[in-house]
């Protein structure tokens, strides 16, 4: 007995705490990790059909676009009130046209569509006669192939954008009324979730170098629970708030509603 309690030291119950908090946060972080893989929406099950029906179709990989999609027809019905009339029939925006689109084309390449302005709508050819019939230009690509800045999407403020791995919501999409494009002009796409709470980086990151101690970053991002555990374990003896501001920096840690920082 005497000859064990000379090889006992008094610091080796403080070593064995440090290294206990240090393996409880590591396992936390692993089973945020994992948690937020199995709730993701591809994970065991497929999303929900769009009530509309699909909308992406097939994605095209032959350079010349099958003649056997069809296009759907244009409302020549619409509302003409904030047409412009008396300017080129070329710069019309599309709601004011009702053209004929084919899908005998390349895809990419600058394709001549037949078009005529909608009843009660009058434009005019670059020599200053008016028009009954017209060729416009456009790129022989459906709507949902554009590029991300000629329409905009709906956005959701119900989804996680700090999880692992990144998630996605459905996404309605109109294109822009300038733009001309084959198919339907309204259509449903799959987006990561990107959207803001108000919460800056820079407070989060200052909060935990300056108090950091005491739980006030976790308690600024809304994170309750994480703030009083530091507030309690002072920080956890300084190991919990140096975590915390490495994961902070990178930005691994954010605003518990699941927003991104301004």
């Amino acid at each position: 007995m005497c000859a064990a309690c000379q090889f006992w030291r008094p610091d080796r119950g403080r070593c064995l705490r440090s290294h206990g908090i240090i393996l409880l946060l590591l396992t936390d972080l692993f089973l945020q990790c994992v948690g937020g893989y199995l709730s993701s929406p591809h994970v065991g099950h497929e999303p929900p059909p769009s009530p509309h029906g699909a909308q992406h179709g097939p994605v095209i990989s032959n350079p010349v676009i099958p003649a056997a999609v069809s296009a759907l027809p244009r409302n020549e019905e619409g509302s003409t009130a904030e047409c412009p009339s008396a300017g080129q029939c070329s710069r019309l925006p599309s709601s004011c046209v009702c053209c004929h689109y084919h899908h005998n084309c390349t895809y990419g390449q600058p394709t001549a569509f037949t078009c005529k302005p909608k009843r009660g709508v009058h434009c005019l050819a670059e020599s200053g006669q008016q028009q009954a019939n017209f060729s416009l230009w456009v790129p022989c690509q459906f709507c949902w192939q554009l590029e991300p800045s000629q329409y905009t999407c709906s956005n959701s403020t119900d989804c996680m954008t700090v999880a692992c791995p990144r998630r996605r919501y459905n996404a309605t999409c109109e294109v822009h009324d300038h733009v001309h494009c084959l198919g339907r002009r309204v259509f449903n796409k799959r987006l990561f979730c990107n959207w803001t709470g108000g919460y800056k980086w820079s407070t989060a990151l200052a909060l935990s170098i300056t108090l950091g101690g005491f739980g006030a970053d976790r308690f600024y991002l809304g994170q309750w629970r994480e703030g009083l555990g530091k507030l309690f374990s002072f920080g956890g003896l300084g190991i919990w708030t140096l975590i915390d501001v490495l994961l902070i920096g990178v930005g691994y840690v954010g605003p518990a509603d699941g927003s991104l920082y301004i």
